[in-house]
């Protein structure tokens, strides 16, 4: 049987098929009286018609499926403005009724007088971040060397999975695990020690020890990533030039590998600076600049998440609150941009 008979007759089988999909169509809507089911039905009809009557080539396969990633990709910058758009139309009312001045360098937040005074909370956001960045690189960078170069190829496959699933735990799970193990590590054992004997425990010191807990996993993962891609001969042409294994490291894989460290660095800021229910759980839920890190804070992600309950009762709250919102939302999208004019500039002179 050639080819040209047989497309002839598999056209006529999807006509047939088309047809016969057409009448379970009528008599889903006319017998069984279900809209749904003949909606579903008629959809099946035209696609199938469509099928029959379009011939549909690669070059027009390829054509749809390129204007299709295209629309998503359009879609996806439009979220982001569409985000934008609705945390600044949610942020006027509070702008309208108080300064930016008073806003962010004032300290009083007290939203049942109308003060709504944001400074300390950043203060402590800032705090917490940068001690737990400070925390987390060091033994990050040292972890992701010792995996990718030191360590048992076997010990290395063990360990790998164990990360990839730390960096998929739920933010809540950490928090919990904080309240039952750092919150009394810190309270009984670290804030003695740095002199500190009034301590609850809760604190910005315990949100950044349990940030930098979650920040580990993903700043390893992504130098792992970035270390094993280093070409191989360069780190034989350092050894055979009589250089150790550290200085191999530091001379050759830390240059060659520099722009993954950074944004693996900028990955894990992200992440610290926008997390919210762990460090809600132990940072103790103060509006307050403390005069030590063992003493009670808040964060600006915490904040919202402590506050959300009264956002109904009081409109100006739920504004403010939303303020916070695009706070956040301005300070990740600044250092991104940041991060990727660095991450340019380090990829032009860092090159191998």
């Amino acid at each position: 049987m050639s080819s040209t008979l047989k497309d002839t007759i598999l056209k006529q089988k999807m006509v047939l098929i088309a047809l016969f999909i057409f009448l379970l169509s009528l008599l889903s809507l006319f017998i069984v009286q279900n809209v749904v089911l003949f909606a579903l039905f008629l959809v099946v009809f035209i696609i199938l018609l469509l099928r029959h009557l379009i011939h549909v080539t690669r070059k027009l396969y390829n054509l749809l499926g390129t204007r299709i990633m295209m629309i998503i990709t359009v879609s996806m910058i439009f979220l982001f403005f569409l985000l934008l758009l609705t945390l600044l139309q949610g942020s006027f009312q509070i702008i309208n009724d108080q300064s930016l001045a008073e806003l962010i360098f004032s300290s009083n937040w007290k939203p049942f007088s109308g003060h709504f005074g944001l400074f300390a909370v950043i203060i402590d956001t800032l705090i917490v971040t940068a001690v737990s960045m400070v925390i987390a690189v060091p033994i990050s960078l040292l972890t992701a060397i010792y995996i990718t170069e030191y360590a048992p190829k076997k010990f290395r496959q063990m360990i790998r999975p164990f990360i990839d699933v730390l960096a998929g735990v739920p933010s809540v799970v950490f928090g919990l695990c904080a309240l039952l193990v750092l919150v009394p590590i810190v309270r009984d054992s670290i804030a003695p020690l740095f002199g500190v004997s009034t301590s609850s425990g809760f604190g910005l010191f315990t949100a950044s020890l349990i940030l930098s807990i979650m920040v580990f996993p993903i700043i390893i993962s992504l130098c792992v990533e970035s270390f094993s891609s280093v070409p191989l001969a360069l780190k034989e042409a350092s050894l055979s030039l009589g250089s150790t294994k550290w200085e191999t490291v530091k001379k050759v894989l830390f240059r060659a590998s520099g722009p993954g460290i950074l944004a693996a660095i900028f990955l894990g800021f992200g992440r610290a600076f926008g997390e919210t229910i762990a460090v809600s759980m132990v940072v103790g839920n103060q509006e307050l600049i403390p005069s030590t890190l063992f003493g009670p804070g808040q964060t600006l992600a915490s904040l919202i998440a402590s506050n959300y309950t009264e956002v109904s009762s009081i409109p100006i709250l739920a504004s403010a609150l939303i303020f916070v919102a695009l706070l956040l939302f301005i300070v990740v999208l600044i250092f991104n941009l940041l991060g990727f004019l660095v991450l340019r500039r380090a990829s032009k002179r860092w090159k191998y």
